[in-house]
């Protein structure tokens, strides 16, 4: 039987097909895999499935340059989350996502529905949610609509963690003119499976019943990953419709009916409705399992009236699940579902037949060959080329300023900059402690949680520099897996391998191509260096509005194992007398620095240079060092150099009363810079420690014995000190309360709080 179209449906034209986001290549390709014209409802299904937020059809050839294979891995990309090995039988899988565009003209919403987008993919897999991360980037703060998005954006991911109740373990807010139109929300999840329980997105035995689990369907974020395949525009606030509305009650009821569904062994693939909602979840398992499947909309649970077959195959309701049930396990599955106070509803079987049917009653509306709906999808190969510009700018440097500011003057600047400064504003509105399990919350390096009845723990981290990126986007590229892997090994933990989202303006423009197909070589390569392969992750194109294209911005996700949860390092000073050890080498590299940007105000210049080498040779002395004990504390250099670490390092976590004070002297160090680089240059490969005086000694032969520059600069002074610093004709001097009182409030201050 052939799909016909259902009553009340438009007419398909060459504006519809249009407005469907599809070329006219790509609809000429429809028609001939069809044979036909098109229903309405699969114009849909295609403008959906083709789209760049399901298809990848512009990064798929680059994306599979990444190294996505090791020992560790028990579940690599194309399911809903990546799957690292852990020990004693444990698994652990992790995912990062972005909800850019939802949350650009509805912020709490779209922030709140991106986290509990990314807890289905976790718990997809079997796995119980026991972190949540976010990567937040917003314009400046001095105009009123960032800071409206910011608060926005993070109640929303708040109340969503908070209500489902999964800790925020960490996270970056960044703030820069690049994202005044097109604010970036990415959220990442990580959960703990035991490897055995894995369970995959693969439908198969034909016969088995598809139910749909969780919420009813309803009209909202119809076309939710169309819009997310666009560029923002003036009249993108009138898209707020195709925003999802989130309920984290109802997500966790769903959580645990999916986890024990799965336990029960009554089903055999379980797939969240997300981009693209029913569309994507059916025809996806059905291609992953390489069978067909019959679905009747009619009988798909809807709150509102007279919802059509068009609206409830791509509506993006949240809460709902598709499960696909042995064929004589439909009874147990619905009273699972209703212990939970869900409705679980059968409205499909797996067929042999291989075709993507759809039916109301009687009536087929869709019937698309199954396999080539997912794999005949157009595969794009962008032009590539850097714009010019930006090469100009590589080379450039900031104009002389009338009275430059002394280095301790420079400092302070930096620590009241928003991408420098606390983010405990952001994170104090999250639950960090919830489950019991957190080691080391927000604030530091990386979060650090114990895995319940097990020894070791897990640390997690995300990290990103648009700056470098920007600049150089094969360096930047680098620095991300590089400082995410530095964060990780700072608590003593080594790292596993990431998950990445990828934030871009359109594939379309040559220079943004260039940067997205540059920088993803860098992460390649950084990941093939220190062996923490890509197991999956997130393309978010067409990041644009009006203002132009957002800065470059890669994002990494990292997963580290402790094999001592109780031995975890934290990153602040905590005992007087203790000595203060640089690691790594302070070259003069300030391009892309915040310093450049905070006091010169000038984005520009030649970034800091990734030795992978060097990266990896850091890595193995940390993890070493915090197994045998030696390091008090351990932080890694980044954005605002050695002077904003070792400011750091005094002041002490976000809760604490005060700090330590600091007596350093840089005069024997970094020979031949000026103070100005020797404090705030950006070079990679380099960490503050702190160690017991009589540790002192191992520390120094550790670092001989791993090839690693090590050189002791001071030490840690009494609580509510004060910082002082000397190196050669220059000294200044800080009360650690100051520089707290800096820290701590600029972004309070700049949110009227």
């Amino acid at each position: 039987m052939t799909a016909s179209a259902f009553p009340g449906d438009p007419p398909i034209t060459p504006q519809l097909v249009r407005e469907h986001n599809l070329t006219d290549a790509e609809y000429g390709r429809i028609t001939a895999l069809l044979g036909r014209t098109p229903t309405f409802a699969e114009l849909g299904v295609f403008s959906a499935l083709w789209s760049e937020h399901c298809s990848y059809k512009h990064s798929r050839p680059i994306l599979k340059t990444f190294p996505t294979a090791g020992p560790q891995v028990v579940q690599g990309p194309g399911e809903n989350a990546g799957v690292l090995r852990l020990p004693g039988g444990w698994a652990v899988a992790f995912k990062i996502e972005s909800h850019n565009h939802p949350s650009a003209v509805e912020p709490y919403q779209g922030a709140a529905t991106g986290v509990g987008g990314i807890l289905r993919d976790v718990f997809t897999m079997g796995a119980r949610p026991v972190a949540v991360l976010n990567s937040l980037r917003f314009g400046s703060l001095d105009d009123a609509r960032n800071r409206y998005l910011c608060a926005g954006v993070v109640k929303g991911v708040g109340d969503y963690g908070n209500c489902v109740g999964v800790p925020t373990l960490g996270g970056e807010v960044d703030f820069g003119p690049g994202y005044g139109g097109n604010p970036l929300v990415n959220a990442m999840c990580v959960g703990l499976l035991r490897e055995q329980d894995l369970i995959t997105a693969a439908a198969h035995g034909v016969g088995n019943i598809l139910l749909v689990v969780g919420s009813r369907t309803g009209r909202d974020g119809i076309h939710g990953a169309s819009f997310a395949s666009e560029e923002l525009t003036r009249e993108s606030e009138q898209r707020r419709p195709q925003v999802q509305v989130g309920d984290p009650f109802t997500e966790k009821l769903l959580l645990e009916a999916s986890l024990e569904l799965i336990a029960s062994g009554h089903i055999v693939a379980i797939q969240d409705m997300g981009a693209a909602g029913l569309t994507s979840s059916s025809a996806e398992m059905a291609a992953k399992g390489n069978v067909g499947v019959e679905i009747d909309l009619a009988r798909v649970p809807t709150r509102e009236p007279g919802m059509t077959p068009y609206e409830i195959l791509l509506s993006e309701s949240q809460e709902r699940m598709l499960v696909v049930a042995k064929v004589d396990r439909v009874a147990p599955v619905e009273a699972i579902a209703a212990k939970w106070e869900l409705d679980a509803t059968p409205i499909g079987r797996v067929t042999d037949d291989g075709l993507y049917r759809a039916t109301w009653g009687d009536q087929v509306v869709v019937e698309i060959p199954g396999q080539r709906l997912i794999d005949d999808c157009p595969v794009y190969h962008p032009e590539a080329r850097e714009d010019p510009t930006i090469g100009a700018l590589r080379r450039s440097s900031p104009s002389p300023v009338p009275r430059p500011p002394s280095p301790g003057e420079a400092l302070l600047s930096l620590l009241d900059h928003p991408p420098i400064a606390s983010k405990r504003w952001v994170y104090e509105q999250y639950d960090s402690t919830v489950q019991a399990g957190t080691v080391l919350g927000p604030g530091g390096d990386a979060g650090v949680i114990r895995v319940r009845d097990a020894e070791f723990g897990l640390a997690v981290t995300v990290d990103g520099n648009s700056r470098y990126v920007r600049l150089d986007p094969y360096e930047g590229g680098k620095a991300a897996v590089a400082e995410a892997a530095r964060n990780v090994a700072c608590t003593g933990a080594r790292p596993l391998g990431i998950t990445d989202c990828l934030n871009f303006g359109s594939p379309e423009r040559p220079a943004v191509f260039h940067q997205f197909k540059e920088s993803c070589r860098g992460i390649a390569d950084a990941c093939r260096a220190l062996d923490t392969p890509v197991t999956g992750g997130n393309v978010s194109f067409y990041n644009e509005s009006p203002t132009g294209a957002i800065d470059p911005t890669p994002v990494v996700g990292m997963v580290g194992l402790l094999p001592r949860a109780d031995r975890a390092v934290p990153s602040h000073a905590r005992a007087p007398g203790d000595a203060i050890v640089v690691l790594g080498e302070t070259r003069a590299e300030l391009g892309g620095s915040q310093l450049w940007e905070a006091v010169y105000e000038f984005a520009g210049g030649t970034p800091p240079r990734v030795d992978l080498g060097r990266e990896r040779r850091l890595v193995d002395y940390l993890v070493a060092g915090a197994e045998r004990g030696l390091f008090r504390s351990a932080h890694d250099c980044s954005q605002g150099g050695l002077g904003v670490a070792l400011a750091e390092v005094a002041m002490g976590g976000p809760y604490e009363e005060t700090g330590y004070g600091l007596d350093v002297d840089l005069t024997p160090y970094g020979l031949g810079l000026a103070a100005e680089a020797l404090l705030f240059s950006e070079s990679h490969g380099r960490a503050v420690i702190t160690c017991a005086p009589e540790r002192g000694a191992a520390v120094t032969a550790l670092a001989q014995e791993l090839g690693v520059e090590a050189q002791s600069i001071g030490t840690v002074g009494e609580r509510g000190g004060a910082v002082r610093v000397r190196l050669r004709d220059v000294a200044f001097e800080h009360p650690v309360d100051r520089l707290r009182q800096v820290y701590f409030t600029a972004l309070p201050r700049r949110m009227g709080d």
